[in-house]
């Protein structure tokens, strides 16, 4: 299947901002983090599909638009 997946902050350096990707059915949320290994970047600080927050567990759809977003600090 097909899924649109965005980049943002830490998480784009050396890689993309947006990119077309193949997974097959099945495929959670988690499952791309950890093929993409986000988190020896930065943890996860936001996890969205198709503009709303989603568990990491959630299963990915045919055309669905993930967007990651590393954790953010500062104060």
């Amino acid at each position: 299947m097909h899924v649109i997946v965005k980049l943002f902050a830490q998480y784009r350096e050396g890689r993309f901002k947006a990119e077309q990707r193949e997974y097959p059915n099945g495929t959670t949320a988690q499952t791309v983090i950890d093929t993409l290994e986000l988190e020896r970047v930065s943890p996860l600080g936001v996890l969205m599909v198709n503009g709303r927050h989603v568990a990491p567990s959630y299963i990915l759809q045919e055309g669905d638009e993930i967007a990651l977003f590393p954790k953010v600090g500062g104060g």
